[in-house]
């Protein structure tokens, strides 16, 4: 029985978004920058869940995007400009995994945080299916 290796699918989409020209200027990773307080624009990569399908080999993982902004419409704008990308992982090959699929769960919301009251966010959440080799 060969030991089954799930890849870093925060790591995956960061990977995949941080050298996008439509998010130049802005900060991806799947953790806030040191001083971060919302105003800057950023996309913040975290995996909330999902399953996996022993039989068909698929990890079916949920991926929230935390978007901020300096204001409303330009968190809106880089919301918008992230959600666009994110739906070309489509057969991207990642370590041992192939993206198989990519669907929107949840599009992007205003979801003010109470955590850092001067920024603005917009959180989305996208469903990625993963083939494991």
């Amino acid at each position: 029985m060969a030991i089954l290796t799930f890849p870093d699918v925060e790591r995956l989409v960061v990977d995949f978004l941080e050298n996008r020209a439509e998010l130049a200027g802005v900060v991806v990773d799947n953790r806030p920058p040191a001083g971060f307080d919302g105003t800057q624009k950023a996309v913040l990569v975290s995996r909330m869940g999902g399953a996996w399908v022993d039989d068909q080999h698929l990890d079916e993982p949920l991926v929230d995007l935390e978007v901020y902004g300096p204001d409303k419409t330009t968190a809106h704008t880089v919301a918008l400009s992230a959600r666009a990308c994110v739906l070309e992982l489509a057969d991207t090959v990642y370590g041992g995994a192939v993206v198989v699929d990519v669907s929107e769960a949840d599009g992007p919301r205003w979801l003010p945080d109470h955590n850092r009251p001067a920024g603005n966010r917009y959180r989305s959440t996208i469903r990625l299916l993963l083939r494991l080799a």
